[in-house]
């Protein structure tokens, strides 16, 4: 568990950080009629919101190469 941790932080803080701020998103703006997809329910745009989180801070993970 701690190895998959140390591997992976970077994808666990950013699904954190996404889930907040699509929280915060349904909460200050969401969607008045009912009809959207993701902003319609809190726990789609959370949910969302976080995949995309985890997703962007993944992209600032550096590769590391095992050596032979």
């Amino acid at each position: 568990m701690k190895k998959f941790l140390n591997k992976n932080w970077l994808y666990l803080v950013g699904a954190f950080v996404g889930a907040i701020a699509g929280y915060i998103y349904y909460q200050q703006i969401g969607c008045s009629t009912g009809t959207c997809m993701i902003t319609s329910k809190p726990l789609n745009s959370t949910v969302y919101f976080a995949v995309m989180g985890a997703l962007v801070f993944g992209m600032f993970k550096k590769e590391t190469h095992a050596q032979q």
